[in-house]
Formats: C-alpha cells, sequence, structure tokens
C-alpha cells in the first residue's frame, strides 16, 4: 500500500480516537513532534509508539531539536544546548563540538523513540540575516557550515537519529521571518552558488526541507517550496537526490488554503509535505493530496531504510567532555 505524501503532527501527550482512526485511513509517511506533544519521557516515549501503532510499521517520527530557540525537548527531563553559532564561535573545537552536540542530541531523541531530527541548519548566516534564523545557522562562510554540519550529521547517525538539512536552497540571505511573511531575495544567480554550496556539500543526504524564500534570480513570482525552476536547482545544480519535504505548509509565508500550498508544492516538484500544527480539520484537508508518486516513494523508502543505528559509547565520557569545551 503506498503512502500519503505528507507528515502530520498531533494535537496534545496522547493520540486521540478521532486522531487514531484518521491516521490509520490517512497513512502519513511520518510525524513531526512539537513542545506541545511533550511532557515527561515516559509519556513521549508512549505517544512515539502510540503513532507508528496508527499506521502499524515504525514510521519515521520526526524534531525540531537544534538547541538554543529551537528545541523541543528541555531541562530538566532533557540536555539543553545553546544556539549553535554561539556555539561554534567560542567553543575552542567547534567541529569535534558539533560531533558531540549531535551525538548527545541524538541519544536524548532515541530513548523516547524519535528517530529523525530535522538539522544540521545549513544556511549561510550574514548580517542580513533575519534574527528569527541568524544563531540557528552554523556559520557565515559556506565551507564552515559544510564542516559544522558534516560533523552534526555524523555525531546524530552515531546515536541512531536521521537528519533532515534545510532549508534547501538556501535561507540566509531571508530579511523576513516566513512564519509570518514571504522573504525575497535580489542576489544574483551567482552570488546564490554560496548558498548553495553547504548543501551540495551535504547533498548525499537522505532527506532535506524546502525554503518558503522567494530567489528572484530563478524564480521571481514563486517560493521556493512551489517553484519548479527552485526544485531543479535542488535537483541538479546541488546535486540532491534525496527525500524533499516542504517546510511547514501552514506557515504565512505561503498564500491560499493549506491544500493549495500543499498542492502547489507537489505540482513543483517536492516528494512530501510537512504539516505541523495538529489542527486535525487542516490535517483531513491535507490528505486529500494522496499518495506519493512512484518516486517520491522510492526516495521515502529509501529514507526510512537507511535510518541509522545507535553504536554502543560511552555517555557520560561524552558528557564530560563537551562541558569541557
Amino acid at each position: 500500500m503506498g503512502q500519503g505524501a505528507y507528515i502530520f503532527g498531533c494535537e496534545g501527550v496522547q493520540v486521540t480516537a478521532r486522531e487514531r482512526a484518521f491516521f490509520r485511513d490517512a497513512n502519513p509517511w511520518g510525524f513531526i513532534l512539537f513542545a506541545r506533544n511533550v511532557d515527561t519521557p515516559d509519556q513521549l516515549k508512549a505517544l512515539t509508539g502510540e503513532l507508528r501503532d496508527c499506521v502499524g510499521w515504525h514510521a519515521p517520527i520526526l524534531i525540531d531539536q537544534e538547541g538554543g530557540r529551537v528545541q523541543r525537548l528541555r531541562a530538566p527531563a532533557w540536555r539543553e544546548f545553546q544556539p549553535p553559532l554561539d556555539d561554534i564561535n567560542t567553543l575552542g573545537n567547534a567541529e569535534r563540538a558539533m560531533w558531540l552536540r549531535g551525538r548527545l542530541i541524538a541519544d536524548d531523541l532515541a530513548q523516547v523513540g524519535i528517530d529523525v531530527n530535522c538539522a544540521p541548519t545549513l544556511d549561510v548566516a550574514s548580517d542580513v540575516t533575519h534574527p528569527f534564523l541568524r544563531n540557528r545557522c552554523y556559520g557565515t562562510d559556506p565551507d564552515t557550515v559544510a564542516k559544522m554540519g558534516r560533523a552534526m550529521v555524523d555525531g546524530m547517525a552515531a546515536g541512531g537519529v536521521a537528519p533532515v538539512m534545510k532549508h534547501i536552497p538556501g535561507h540566509g540571505r531571508g530579511t523576513a521571518d516566513s512564519h509570518k511573511n514571504l522573504p525575497r531575495v535580489s542576489a544574483s544567480r551567482d552570488a546564490l552558488s554560496i548558498d548553495f554550496a553547504p548543501f551540495k556539500a551535504l547533498n548525499d543526504l537522505s532527506m532535506g526541507m524546502s525554503a518558503h524564500i522567494v530567489m528572484e534570480a530563478i524564480d521571481p513570482e514563486n517560493p521556493a517550496t512551489q517553484s519548479s525552476a527552485c526544485i531543479n536547482v535542488i535537483r541538479s545544480e546541488i546535486g540532491f537526490g534525496g527525500l524533499l519535504m516542504t517546510d511547514d505548509i501552514s506557515m504565512e509565508a505561503l498564500n491560499g488554503t493549506v491544500l493549495e500550498r500543499g498542492q502547489k508544492a507537489l505540482q513543483a516538484g517536492c516528494d512530501m509535505v510537512l504539516h505541523c500544527n495538529g489542527d486535525l480539520n487542516q490535517m483531513q484537508t491535507i490528505a486529500e493530496l494522496g499518495l506519493m508518486t512512484n518516486a517520491a516513494q522510492k526516495r521515502a523508502d529509501h529514507a526510512a531504510l537507511t535510518r541509522p543505528i545507535a553504536q554502543s559509547i560511552d555517555i557520560a565520557a561524552l558528557d564530560d567532555e563537551f562541558r569541557s569545551l
């Protein structure tokens, strides 16, 4: 049976009877969790099990656990981290710190049944990057971003957690918060190669998340999420062959109903629509998008089958090492 071309959230800390019936019928490829879904480790582990029971397989369960502002699991039950750019700019061995950060985050996630983290953030930061994003980035030059991103990916993989690189093909030049408004970038086609470079360096990853941003030099009308020209750049110039999901389809950078937004994204070439707010009525509408295409299903199957397996390690020693940095 094919799977729906969408990833869904749920409303609270347990799956309701209505959600359970809907997920069973809609058959989403995976689920994404937010702070509203998090109470205790035991509760969260039970929730990830409930969600997988709804679809009858070990479906991917995603979260945004970047550290800093974007961190759904919080103290005292889980580790907390500084924003990535703060650590990278201040720690003595930033590359090792990012590996440790990835491995420790993966330890927290894997223990509660979460096996996909929406990281690394490979957007290249600059003085114009909107504050909603800037200190979530890994550097101000593409080589540093790629190196730190790879370290984060390798650390998470060692802990059994798969990455989703974002926001492809690059959100660093955005001067607006795409949760609220649509950023527009007027940089030249040549200049945009700087933004593409970290994604190109990590184009072997199995999952990526699109950017709700207009790159006028490529497509002056449509945000990358809904632009066949931008997605062609992602597939050809950047060389990313993995599963391409949208950023949250309910963000206000996009126009139209959530269904219209999702339709435009899939028509442009995204494989899957990410819907995050847990609104059941909206999810029922999004489910009208139907199944993934055959090509998208193959990429989704590859992403699911290549989720890493945790390697045994002395976590307490890694905690100590990270604190020592």
